[in-house]
C-alpha cells in the first residue's frame, strides 16, 4: 500500500518535534534571554532541549509494538528496530544536554543546543533509512552539525585546528562514499541496500563496496582512517566528545551493518584462517586488526584523558568489526548489544572527565589526581565506566566482548577459523586494562595538589549513576536485551 502523507509525518514525529524544539531554542536565546548571563542561558536553554527530546521520546515509544512499515521505497523504514535505535539517540543526547548544562559553551548558547538537536535528527534518519542517497544525506547533516560543534570554542586555537582537521577528513570520507554510491547505482541500478546485490560481487561493484567502506571508516574512526579523531575528542568541547563518541558512532555501526549484511551479504568473502577469500570480511579483519593494536598501544602513552579516550574509542570500533564479520543473525546481534554497552559507557566516562575537569582546571592525567578523596562519588562512577570499557566482569563492557568474541567462532565453531581474530582481540583487551587502570592510579592512588572537595550538581550525579546502573544491569542480566535485539534483528535480516 502506498504511503500517505500522515503515514511519512507520523514515521517522521521524533524528527519534526526535534527540529521545533531547535528553531525555538535559537528564538528563545535570540530574543528572551539575550540579556541574560551566560549560566542562566545555559541552563534555562539546555532544560528547554532536554524537555525538546523528552517529547520526541514519546512518539518513538507510542509506535513500539506496532509492526513495520516501509514508506517511500525503504527511504524511511519504521519497525521496532528502528525505534530502539531512535530511543537510544535520543538518551545519547538528552544526557550530552545535561552535561552541557554545567560546561561554558560560549556566548552562542542557542546555536549550541540547536545545532545539537540538528545533529541528533541527522542520526536519527540515518538508523531509520535503508536508501543509500538518504543515508549520504543523513550522515552529512550529522557531521555538518558536529563539525560546528567541535569548533564552538572559539577563543580556543586547538579547538579551531581539530575542527578544520575534522572538517577536511570529514570533506574525503564524503567524497569517497559518494564516488562509491554512484559506482554501486551505476552496476545495479537501485540505491536500496536490500536489491544491491542480486548474483556474485563484480569488479565495478567490489570497487564501489571499498569506496563506501573507507568512507565509512572514516566516520567510524578505524586505522588507517582515524588520524582525526585524537585532534577532535581533545580539541572539541568535552560533551560534544562524548556526542561524537556515542551518537554518531551508534548511528553509523548502525547503518553499515544494515549495508553489509543486507545489500552487500554475497560479498564478504572469508576471513577464516586458511580459507581466506577476497571480499569485505578480509578487508574487515585487517582493518580491525590494526585498529586493535594501534589504537591500544597509542593509548598507553596518551596523557591527556581525552585523547587516551580517542585511542581506546579507535580500538574498540575494531572489536566491533569481529561481531560484523561473523556476519548472521548472531554477529549481527553481539554488534548491536556491544554498541548499546558501548554508547553508554563511554559516554558516562566523558561525563565524569566533563565535570571533574572543568573544576580541577585540565584535563590531563595530573589534574585528576587525588580525585577519589575530592569527589568520590564521581570517581566510583569513573571506577566502573573505565572497568566496563577494559572488560572486566561482570560488567556490561565484558559481556559485550565476550559476545562478539563468542560469535565469530561460532561461526566456524568446528575449525575455528576466526580464533586468530578473537586471539589478537583478548590479547588487546589485555593490554587495555595497563591504560585504564592507569586512569584509575591517578584518582585513586596519586595524592592530589588541592585536597579540597569538588561538588557537582545532584542532577548531573543521578544521571550519571543510572547511566552507571544500566551499565552493571546489561552486566548482570544481559539476557533479556540479547534476546530482544535477536528478536528484532530476525525480522530485518
Amino acid at each position: 500500500m502506498d504511503a500517505t502523507y500522515l503515514d511519512i509525518a507520523r514515521g517522521l514525529s521524533a524528527e519534526i518535534v526535534l527540529v521545533l524544539a531547535a528553531l525555538f531554542a535559537l528564538a528563545l536565546d535570540l530574543g528572551w534571554l539575550r540579556r541574560e548571563g551566560g549560566r542562566e542561558r545555559t541552563r534555562a536553554v539546555g532544560v528547554l532541549t532536554i524537555v525538546g527530546l523528552i517529547l520526541a521520546a514519546i512518539p518513538v515509544c507510542q509506535m513500539l509494538g506496532n509492526g513495520s512499515q516501509r514508506l517511500l521505497g525503504g527511504t524511511l523504514v519504521v519497525d521496532d528496530l528502528t525505534l530502539l535505535f531512535k530511543l537510544l539517540l535520543i538518551i545519547l543526547t538528552a544526557l550530552t544536554a545535561l552535561i552541557s548544562l554545567e560546561y561554558d559553551v560560549g556566548r552562542h548558547v542557542g546555536e549550541y543546543f540547536a545545532t545539537m538537536l540538528f545533529g541528533a535528527v541527522g542520526m536519527m534518519l540515518l538508523v531509520a533509512t535503508e536508501e543509500l542517497i538518504t543515508i549520504f544525506v543523513a550522515l552529512e547533516l550529522t557531521s555538518l552539525c558536529l563539525y560546528i560543534l567541535t569548533a564552538f570554542h572559539k577563543s580556543w586555537l586547538r579547538s579551531q585546528e581539530a575542527a578544520l582537521k575534522y572538517f577536511m577528513f570529514g570533506a574525503i570520507s564524503s567524497a569517497f562514499l559518494l564516488f562509491g554510491l554512484s559506482l554501486v547505482f551505476g552496476v545495479t541500478g537501485t540505491t536500496n541496500i536490500r536489491e544491491l546485490m542480486t548474483g556474485s560481487l563484480t569488479p565495478l561493484l567490489g570497487v564501489g563496496l571499498l569506496m563506501i567502506l573507507i568512507g565509512f571508516g572514516f566516520k567510524v574512526a578505524v586505522v588507517p582512517f582515524h588520524l582525526w579523531a585524537p585532534d577532535a575528542y581533545e580539541g572539541a568541547p568535552t560533551p560534544v566528545a562524548a556526542y561524537i563518541a556515542t551518537g554518531s558512532k551508534v548511528a553509523s555501526f548502525f547503518v553499515l551493518t544494515k549495508v553489509l549484511l543486507l545489500g552487500f551479504a554475497g560479498g564478504a568473502g572469508s576471513a577464516l584462517w586458511g580459507k581466506f577469500a577476497s571480499g569485505w570480511a578480509m578487508l574487515l579483519a585487517v582493518v580491525a586488526v590494526l585498529s586493535m593494536v594501534l589504537g591500544n598501544c597509542a593509548a598507553i602513552v596518551q596523557r591527556n584523558v581525552k585523547r587516551l579516550l580517542a585511542y581506546s574509542s579507535i580500538a574498540h570500533a575494531g572489536y566491533i568489526f569481529i561481531g560484523l564479520i561473523a556476519a548472521g543473525l548472531t554477529g549481527a546481534t553481539s554488534v548491536m548489544f556491544y554498541i548499546i554497552v558501548y554508547a553508554l559507557t563511554n559516554l558516562g566516562a566523558f561525563g565524569v572527565v566533563a565535570a571533574l575537569s572543568a573544576r580541577a582546571g585540565g584535563e590531563e592525567l595530573t589534574h585528576f589526581n587525588g580525585m577519589a578523596k575530592r569527589a568520590p562519588l564521581l570517581s566510583l562512577l569513573m571506577l566502573i565506566f573505565v572497568l566496563s570499557l577494559a572488560g572486566v566482569p561482570p560488567l556490561g563492557g565484558f559481556f559485550g566482548k565476550f559476545y562478539l568474541f563468542a560469535a565469530a567462532v561460532g561461526q566456524d565453531a568446528r575449525h575455528f577459523g576466526l580464533l586468530w581474530l578473537v586471539v589478537v582481540g583478548i590479547l588487546m583487551s589485555a593490554v587495555s586494562l595497563y591504560y585504564y587502570l592507569i586512569v584509575l592510579k591517578h584518582m585513586y592512588v596519586e595524592a592530589a595538589a588541592d585536597d579540597s572537595r569538588i561538588e557537582t550538581p545532584t542532577y548531573l550525579n543521578a544521571a550519571l549513576g543510572l547511566v552507571a546502573l544500566a551499565v552493571i544491569l546489561l552486566g548482570v542480566f544481559p539476557q533479556p536485551t540479547l534476546t530482544l535485539l535477536n528478536s528484532l534483528l530476525s525480522r530485518v535480516l
